[in-house]
């Protein structure tokens, strides 16, 4: 995924906070104190975050070529659900020794945990759509058109977010968001005129404008239900609940692990571990001490570092309209959601 992902939460109403917020607050955190100076850590894990998401596009590229797209998505999920279990236990274990009794409570940030059925559906719900639609459809975007185009292409899922918030939430539209939506789109049609490598496959972008509007209906849930639940304990049972919603490809992956090169094995692995596993976490611990303006620039950076990861990693040399385009796609998402 480029996805997107992880973030701290907070009680604030969500109908009550601006499109731009929604388009890349995938939760909500309290400001942190203002004056203070940036410590490293938080720099280091927005610029692991930002890096490993757009290596995502790159790895589901390379390993596209031998695993179809459910059999990649249920591989990467099954490994990131292991690796974010592994983690829950192991912090469930340090929070009881620390406060000598077992821990009940969420994992994550000591908020309670999801008891209600009905909290527990959507966020059944929101894994199924995030981490098994959004990949499935992913997946097959980049078996059609480069790591590249898909990454420009679901880089306008915040303005989904948007016009989501004006027609469902009741929200404004506003000159700036209006003029963000226009020059983004346009971007999008250069890039499907021609593709960012020079070939444009209509259904490939038609599968990657699909995730980015699976990516806007994750935000969106999401943003309603981290009031209710924390990011860690969300996140984990959210990758359960994709993970099984993915089970029909099983025998699917398992005739193609038999048949792919293990590199193509280890690129699915590596899918699972660091940009969905890992790239959640650090996601969370940039969100609970940065303010969304921050975090929100953070995200800008993924699409021209997949440009460059996919220029030199798989030599898929972007064109010149289509960077054009791409150009045109950044500008629209920062003009719509700016503040």
């Amino acid at each position: 995924m480029t996805c997107a992902e992880t973030t701290a939460p907070t009680t604030a109403a969500a109908s009550t906070r601006p499109a731009a917020e929604a388009a890349h607050t995938l939760t909500r955190e309290p400001a942190p104190p203002t004056g203070r100076p940036r410590p490293w850590p938080i720099v280091a894990a927005a610029g692991t975050t930002v890096l490993l998401w757009a290596s995502a596009f790159v790895g589901i590229r390379f390993a596209g070529h031998d695993y179809s797209p459910g059999a990649m998505a249920l591989g990467r999920m099954a490994t990131a659900s292991i690796a974010l279990s592994v983690f829950v236990a192991a912090l469930t274990t340090g929070a009881g020794r620390r406060s000598g009794r077992p821990r009940h409570g969420t994992p994550g940030l000591g908020a309670p945990a999801p008891r209600r059925s009905g909290t527990l559906g959507l966020i059944a719900l929101w894994g199924v759509a995030w981490f098994g639609g959004y990949n499935v459809a992913l997946n097959a975007a980049e078996r059609l058109v480069d790591a590249g185009t898909a990454a420009l292409l679901v880089s306008v899922a915040p303005i989904l977010v948007a016009v989501a918030a004006i027609l469902v939430l009741g929200e404004r539209l506003t000159g700036r968001l209006g003029l963000g939506m226009a020059v983004a789109f346009a971007g999008v049609a250069l890039i499907a005129a021609g593709g960012f490598t020079g070939h444009a496959d209509k259904l490939g972008v038609a599968l990657a404008v699909l995730s980015a509007a699976l990516y806007a209906f994750g935000v969106l849930l999401q943003k309603r239900l981290l009031a209710r639940v924390d990011a860690v304990t969300m996140t984990w049972l959210g990758a359960l609940a994709g993970t099984a919603a993915l089970l029909p490809f099983a025998p699917a992956l398992l005739g193609e692990i038999a048949a792919a090169p293990p590199s193509a094995t280890l690129g699915m692995l590596y899918l699972g571990v660091f940009p969905t596993a890992i790239g959640f976490l650090t996601w969370g611990y940039v969100l609970s001490r940065w303010t969304a303006g921050r975090t929100t620039a953070a995200t800008y950076l993924v699409p021209p570092v997949t440009v460059l990861l996919s220029w030199t990693v798989l030599g898929e040399v972007p064109a010149p309209l289509a960077l054009l385009g791409g150009a045109l796609c950044l500008t629209g998402v920062i003009l719509a959601t700016r503040r």
